[in-house]
C-alpha cells in the first residue's frame, strides 16, 4: 500500500456525516450546489468551514465547549502552520514523501477552517509560534529526521488530546462526532509519520518507562521529550485486561491510545507557542 493510498481516502470521513447532517440537507439545491462545488478536493476546507457556520450560527455555543474548541483551535493552528512551513520549504522533504505531507498539511488547514466556522466571534487569535522550541530543535526546517520528530511529536500529542476532550463535549452531540472523526484523522497522521520513521505505527508503552538507551534507540535523539502518561496501562474499563487474555504487557498497552488532560498537552506544545 502506498502512502498515498494510505491518506488518500481521510477526507470522506470527515466531511460525510457533517454533508449528510439534517440542517444542510433543508437548505435544498442551493446549498447543495455549494456544498457539491465546495468538496472538491482543494477546496475541503472551505466546505467544512460553510456547514459549521449553518450548523452553529442559529444556538450559541455554552462558554465550556467554546473553551474546549479554542484549545483544540491552538493546536491545530500550530499543526497547520507547521506543515504551511514545511511544505514550503524547498528541499526539506523528500519528494517521495511530499504526498503525504501535503495530505496532513491539508487536513490541518481543513480542522483550522472548521474550528474556525464553529467558534464564529469567539475563535482565539492564531499563536505565534516557534518551531524550534527556543532553540531545542534548531534545524526543524533544514533536516528532515528533526522535521519528522518534531511532526511526530504534534500527532501524537493531538491524538490523545481530542481523546483526552471527549467527555467535555458531549452535551453537543454533532461537535463530538465532528471531534471524533478529526481524532480518527490525526491517529491516522501520527501512524503514517511513525512508519515514514521506521517505528510502530502506535506507541507500544510510555516514554519515560524505557531506559534511556532503549529511547535513543527507538525514538532517535533530538526527539521532543513528550511523556505520554498511562501508555503502559493495561487496564480499560475498570478491568485488567491481563487477566482475561494470552497477550502480554506491551501488545495490550499497545492497543489503546491513553486520554492526555490540557495540562499535559500543553506541556508538550508549550515550548513550540511564543504567544
Amino acid at each position: 500500500m502506498t502512502n498515498t493510498t494510505v491518506l488518500g481516502g481521510i477526507d470522506p470521513e470527515i466531511t460525510e456525516r457533517l454533508v449528510s447532517r439534517r440542517e444542510a440537507i433543508r437548505q435544498g439545491a442551493s446549498t447543495s450546489s455549494k456544498l457539491a462545488a465546495g468538496l472538491a478536493l482543494a477546496s475541503v476546507p472551505i466546505a467544512i468551514a460553510a456547514l459549521a457556520k449553518d450548523a452553529y450560527a442559529a444556538s450559541p455555543l455554552p462558554q465550556d465547549i467554546i473553551d474546549v474548541l479554542n484549545f483544540a483551535l491552538t493546536l491545530e493552528y500550530l499543526e497547520s502552520t507547521f506543515y504551511n512551513v514545511g511544505v514550503g520549504t524547498s528541499g526539506l522533504i523528500p519528494a517521495s514523501d511530499m504526498a503525504v505531507f501535503k495530505q496532513i498539511q491539508k487536513h490541518e488547514n481543513a480542522h483550522v477552517a472548521y474550528l474556525l466556522a464553529a467558534l464564529g466571534d469567539a475563535a482565539v487569535a492564531k499563536p505565534n509560534f516557534d518551531f524550534t522550541a527556543g532553540g531545542m530543535f534548531a534545524d526543524v526546517f533544514s533536516n528532515y529526521a528533526t522535521f519528522q520528530a518534531v511532526s511526530q511529536a504534534f500527532e501524537d500529542t493531538g491524538v490523545r488530546a481530542y481523546k483526552g476532550q471527549a467527555t467535555n463535549l458531549m452535551s453537543q452531540p454533532d461537535i463530538l462526532t465532528a471531534a471524533l472523526q478529526i481524532h480518527s484523522v490525526e491517529a491516522r497522521h501520527a501512524a503514517e509519520v511513525r512508519r515514514l520513521r521506521g517505528l510502530d505505527g502506535w506507541i507500544i508503552q510510555k516514554i519515560g518507562n524505557l531506559p534511556a538507551a532503549v529511547n535513543a534507540a527507538v525514538y532517535g535523539p533530538g526527539d521532543p521529550a513528550s511523556d505520554y502518561p498511562a501508555e503502559d496501562n493495561i487496564v480499560q474499563g475498570g478491568v485488567n485486561l491481563a487477566s482475561i487474555t494470552n497477550y502480554g504487557t506491551d501488545p495490550l498497552s499497545a492497543a489503546f491510545d491513553e486520554p492526555l488532560d490540557k495540562a499535559t498537552v500543553l506541556k508538550i506544545a508549550g515550548p513550540f507557542i511564543v504567544s
